[in-house]
């Protein structure tokens, strides 16, 4: 399979997953009524962050898929991205803020962990995961505050 069939499976799998997860479990009354910190963002602004995200984590997980010697960092890329698809159902869906806090946490760590992994074999992968790092801890924040407040 060609290098550029691979970028797009990967773009299709995670940018199409990321927008059928978010569409199926957009925010509703539910979430409108609850209290949220002076920091919550507004809403409009999710779709085109994770948008951007998805893509650079498609593309890292396919910068790695077509190297040699990457089944740990694959392994950890599939595990953030199955915690990144399961947060919203559990959160939105669910409504259940504590054990979405949970996997958001542990989504922030194979996000950390697949940096540290990738790093040195290849640095453009992990520098696409640090804004996808940065905006999970702040999701994170967001996630344990509201999770305080109500």
């Amino acid at each position: 399979m060609s290098r550029i069939v691979t970028l797009v499976l990967f773009l299709v799998l995670v940018v199409g997953g990321g927008v059928l997860i978010g569409t199926a479990t957009a925010p509703g009354e539910w979430y409108e009524a609850l209290a949220k910190p002076a920091f919550n963002p507004p809403n409009w602004i999710f779709a085109p962050v994770w948008t951007i995200l998805y893509v650079m984590i498609a593309v890292a997980g396919w910068r790695v898929w077509t190297r040699t010697h990457t089944a740990g960092a694959m392994a950890i890329w599939w595990l953030q991205l199955g915690l990144n698809f399961l947060w919203s159902p559990v959160f939105f869906t669910q409504q259940a803020i504590g054990p979405a806090f949970v996997i958001i946490l542990a989504l922030l760590v194979s996000i950390l962990a697949f940096i540290s992994v990738t790093r040195r074999r290849d640095r453009v992968a992990a520098l696409l995961f640090v804004p996808y790092a940065a905006w999970v801890a702040f999701a994170a924040l967001l996630n344990g505050s509201i999770l305080v407040l109500n």
